[in-house]
């Protein structure tokens, strides 16, 4: 990673030899600049202070935050654009892969010591320390304004997109139109659990043998990054077989982190009060082999645990980023999921499992590594996948959809097969 020359903004740029931070030259921003260095790219990124130059505006940091390059995923001391003497203008420059995608924000700040100065030494920086400057500041960022992908990221903090010309197919995202008919949110009030939260329930083709997939984190994949219409799109393909998809609100992160991993209630609820609405509204099959449960970080953990232990009720996993470290934050000791299988208390045989995780998120991709290592011993159908990325939605997306189509494709060779019968 390296720094812009400051002195960019002392001459002229050959595109209409117009001057940096002009209005003029502002124009013809439209998000990070990229340029081509062999198999990777030199990317630029800009933010414009909105109070002018350093004479006029109080800002002292614009710090960025690209998921796996400079997170506290990836343990990488925190870096900050640099204002362009004179000007309105910031910037910072790294170079990434061409097959690379994932999200960034930015988080100005008029301070000069958000973080400890401990991180900036030139060692490894102090995860703890890292993640804890972090989680005060992302409530703070905000989306690239001149970059027109950006969302609502899943720590409520505003995120923009960056995907370079090699970044792996993601299916179905290419569809956008809305969806008919529309998903239908409930009020799910649960005895069990003690709470109420939305959950959305979309439905693709119809009769009641109709697979089942269970999404976590529902909200963010009703709200904030819709996943309808790739999921429209790819039936009407006929690349995922009509199904009913039911996404589960997680209310805020305090009950997500108390519900999703490894929560023997909340499984139950999901089974005893939750499916049995769903059905009355929209029938799906009961058998564990279409039914599908998918998560990302403690939603892959979760995902797994389902599994695992009703195995007769979820028969195929989504795992994306599943946080199987888990509860050993920070600790050697494998988590509890890959103790049990190793000791011989779960038993994964007959699952179908997708397991995904990325190489920029390095304690859960060897964690996930390693629960592969594991399963591989006794599953014949699970599928490993490593993504060029970090714990990031803008790669999840890819992986939901992929891992669909591969979770679901005996039922579609069925199909194949009950239509050449005809």
């Amino acid at each position: 990673m390296t720094f812009v020359d400051k002195n960019h903004g002392k001459h002229r740029v050959t595109d209409g030899m117009q001057i940096t931070g002009s209005d003029d030259w502002w124009r013809g921003i439209a998000g990070p600049q990229t340029e081509a260095l062999g198999d990777a790219y030199r990317v630029t990124f800009w933010w414009r202070d909105p109070a002018g130059s350093e004479t006029t505006s109080p800002i002292r940091r614009v710090w960025i935050y690209i998921t796996g390059v400079t997170d506290h995923h990836h343990n990488a001391a925190p870096q900050t654009l640099q204002r362009i003497p004179g000007t309105d203008a910031w910037c910072w420059q790294t170079t990434l892969p061409a097959s690379w995608r994932g999200s960034y924000c930015f988080i100005p700040s008029e301070r000069d010591d958000d973080f400890s100065p401990q991180l900036f030494n030139g060692e490894a920086p102090d995860r703890a320390l890292l993640r804890e400057g972090w989680r005060k500041l992302l409530p703070r960022a905000v989306a690239d304004p001149r970059n027109p992908q950006s969302w609502k990221g899943g720590r409520g903090h505003a995120v923009s997109a960056l995907e370079l010309p090699q970044a792996p197919e993601q299916p179905g995202w290419h569809y956008r139109e809305p969806v008919s008919p529309a998903p239908r949110c409930i009020e799910w009030r649960s005895q069990r659990l003690g709470n109420q939260r939305r959950v959305w329930i979309y439905t693709t083709g119809s009769g009641a043998d109709r697979p089942l997939a269970v999404l976590l984190d529902g909200q963010f994949w009703a709200e904030s990054m819709p996943v309808f219409a790739p999921l429209a799109g790819l039936t009407r393909e006929g690349r995922l077989p009509p199904a009913v998809y039911v996404l589960i609100d997680v209310i805020d992160n305090q009950h997500r982190g108390v519900e999703l991993p490894c929560n023997r209630d909340f499984w139950l609820a999901v089974q005893e009060e939750l499916l049995p609405l769903v059905q009355a509204v929209a029938p799906f099959s009961d058998r564990a082999d279409r039914t599908v449960v998918a998560g990302q970080s403690f939603g892959g953990l979760a995902a797994m645990y389902a599994a695992l232990h009703w195995p007769q009720r979820f028969g195929c996993v989504l795992s994306q980023s599943g946080s199987y470290w888990w509860p050993q934050r920070g600790s050697s000791q494998p988590g509890v999921i890959l103790e049990q299988l190793q000791r011989g208390e779960l038993r994964p045989q007959g699952l179908r499992i997708w397991l995904e995780a990325g190489v920029r998120e390095p304690i859960i991709f060897r964690a996930n590594q390693a629960l592969f290592a594991q399963l591989r011993q006794s599953t014949p159908s699970v599928f490993w996948r490593q993504v060029d990325g970090g714990h990031d939605a803008l790669c999840w997306r890819g992986g939901l959809t992929s891992g669909l189509i591969q979770l679901w494709q005996p039922l579609r060779r069925g199909q194949q097969h009950a239509l050449n019968e005809e």
